[in-house]
């Protein structure tokens, strides 16, 4: 069976964790918890990822995978006709995707690094970089809520799936900032097409310690 290095909060494991439903294979893989934080390394996860990061996925013989747009390529292409919906043949709807997907998870980078810095005491802050990540969030927003015609036909692929995952960690995380009323548009679609998926439903993120 294959392990996956999991965190319920992570919104990379959350990726993965959708596209497992998605194609069928939540039964095959066993879920580890294992926390990791910027500052306290879990050196447990170094013979498998010396990056000490999450999502990793080790495969039945030890070969270990990392990060999350290798493990869902990985496990899309291992669904074979379950998978395809979730990275097109066609090259140019491939390059959608792709570049969708790229998006969402640098949305997410963003994201973690933006809340890192908020959770520091005031005198710790730096002031630069909480303005430029709210610069990004709201860049990133009005790029999303210009193009929201893309993910409308689209479908459910890799790129709705993790702009979606981003989107979803802003309501877990931010959700001070009210997103939706700068981008109706988007929030009209996450909530059409992402968040009412089954998939998406059973992922829900929570506060288990």
């Amino acid at each position: 069976m294959m392990k996956l290095h999991w965190s319920p909060r992570s919104p990379f494991v959350r990726k993965v964790m959708i596209v497992l439903h998605e194609t069928g294979q939540a039964e095959a893989v066993e879920l580890v918890r294992t926390p990791v934080a910027m500052a306290e390394p879990n050196l447990s996860l170094i013979p498998d990822n010396p990056l000490i990061k999450l999502p990793t996925l080790v495969l039945d013989d030890g070969y270990s995978l990392f990060d999350s747009r290798v493990i869902c390529e990985y496990l899309a292409t291992r669904a074979a006709e379950r998978g395809l919906a979730l990275f097109p043949a066609d090259p140019q709807q491939r390059l959608r995707v792709l570049r969708q997907q790229a998006l969402g998870d640098g949305f997410m980078d963003a994201l973690l690094l933006y809340r890192q810095e908020r959770n520091k005491t005031e005198e710790r802050q730096t002031p630069a970089w909480l303005s430029a990540f709210a610069l990004k969030t709201e860049a990133t927003l009005n790029f999303l809520q210009a193009n929201v015609s893309a993910l409308d036909q689209g479908g459910f692929d890799m790129g709705a799936i993790t702009i979606g995952c981003a989107l979803s960690y802003l309501d877990y995380r931010f959700a001070d900032l009210d997103w939706r009323q700068r981008a109706p548009d988007l929030a009209r679609w996450h909530a059409d097409v992402f968040v009412c998926r089954p998939s998406v439903v059973c992922t829900e993120p929570d506060e288990t310690p």
